[in-house]
């Protein structure tokens, strides 16, 4: 069976960074799984994947060191069933608001009589004949807390067997509080419910994360105790990339 790397960095209480995959490419899926960053996400919630789109980059990146993991469309056991046989190591759930919310997503990522699986692997197999009595603690399993409701039942969605950990959408949480999207690193409503959200891991022994906007952000709520931070993406790259060039052009224009 493979290790989770990432997993166990963040068990031994170090910080894990990750790069997010929107484009459904296996070019881009190769390279930045062979960036060095410790976990890549295929973002099949908000990016352009389908079923063999998935299949492609995650087989683009099993040859490098990065763990791959999955944010699933959402609470679905079926979607997370699949994204598990095809080999991710680590799976996302959007929108969980609940503690009946997590336990599904729970229950849907650990064989029994840990949780309700199905018995069954795919393209998974390549671990291993020792996938199916490992895997389930292999298996990283973030739930996210993006609503203010997810925010005040943080503890109770925590101290759940199975989850390991959360990840937080700043987002949808300052929406979901009545802020901007853009007013999330300093609208005390949000930051009220972040800290709790992180005091909550604190409490249960669970892992807190992050939907970053940009590495210097990771860093910073790294030394705050965050641990599953994804701090950029390939549309991201592309963006920050180009951007930079056409400044560059206009300086050189000017001069």
């Amino acid at each position: 069976m493979r290790i989770n790397s990432a997993k166990q960095k963040m068990l031994a209480g170090e910080p894990a960074f990750g790069f997010a995959l929107g484009l459904g490419s296996p070019s881009a899926a190769e390279i930045i799984g062979h960036s060095g960053i410790d976990f890549v996400m295929i973002d099949a919630q908000h990016g352009s994947f389908g079923s063999e789109s998935t299949l492609a980059c995650l087989q683009a990146m099993s040859a490098g060191a990065a763990t791959p993991m999955a944010r699933v469309a959402r609470n679905d056991y079926t979607q997370i069933g699949r994204l598990l046989d095809e080999g991710v190591l680590g799976i996302v759930v959007p929108m969980v608001h609940t503690v009946d919310d997590a336990r599904a997503a729970a229950d849907a990522c650990r064989f029994p009589p840990t949780g309700t699986r199905s018995w069954g692997w795919g393209r998974a197999a390549h671990y291993g004949a020792d996938y199916p009595a490992t895997a389930n603690d292999q298996i990283f399993l973030a739930v996210q807390i993006e609503s203010a409701q997810a925010a005040e039942n943080a503890e109770a969605i925590l101290s759940l067997p199975g989850v390991d950990g959360c990840w937080i959408g700043p987002g949808d949480l300052s929406l979901s509080l009545g802020a901007h999207p853009d007013d999330s690193t300093t609208d005390e409503r949000v930051l009220r419910a972040v800290e709790g959200v992180l005091a909550a891991c604190r409490d249960t022994g669970k892992i807190c994360g992050y939907a970053c906007s940009n590495s210097a952000q990771g860093i910073g709520l790294a030394a705050r105790g965050m641990q599953f931070l994804t701090v950029a993406s390939d549309v991201g790259f592309l963006l920050n990339g180009s951007q930079a060039a056409l400044r560059e052009l206009g300086n050189g224009v000017r001069r």
